[in-house]
């Protein structure tokens, strides 16, 4: 049995984070010494790293309790599983990344392009950053049609 001080030493949190896991129902509530200090089980930092993990790949608390089986009801659905997660959580990765590759390809080509001013480049139809939610290539096809 572990107390406070050494999970958080051996998990690399801090006292606090524990306590703050106990209340979101991520960590059990530990049992007590006769002085009333909290022990917990050495499973404790097993339970602790994969927090972490799963937060450094993007999972919520929410989302973390729900993969750990802590869900309000108790009880993990199919779709709540790290398969279906890890899918859906790569899924919205792959979208942002898309979406900055996007944004970066706009910055070169504005760069390329020697745009200096957003106002006068706003009014250049050759200009590749896009002023409205039209796309650009529909704006250059629309003005010169």
């Amino acid at each position: 049995m572990l107390r406070t001080g050494e999970l958080a030493a051996a998990a690399g949190v801090n006292p606090q984070t524990l306590r703050y896991y106990e209340r979101r129902g991520l960590l059990a509530e530990p049992g007590r010494s006769l002085g009333g200090h909290r022990l917990y089980p050495e499973r404790a930092v097993t339970v602790l790293r994969v927090i972490k993990a799963a937060q450094r790949l993007g999972f919520t608390l929410e989302e973390v309790a729900e993969l750990l089986g802590a869900s309000p009801l108790g009880r993990r659905g199919a779709d709540q599983g790290l398969q279906a997660r890890a899918s859906a959580k790569l899924a919205g990765i792959d979208a942002k990344v898309a979406e900055l590759t996007a944004v970066r390809d706009t910055l070169r080509a504005a760069l390329e392009a020697g745009c200096d001013d957003l106002t006068v480049c706003s009014e250049n139809r050759g200009c590749p950053v896009p002023f409205d939610s039209d796309t650009n290539s529909d704006r250059v096809r629309r003005t010169s049609s």
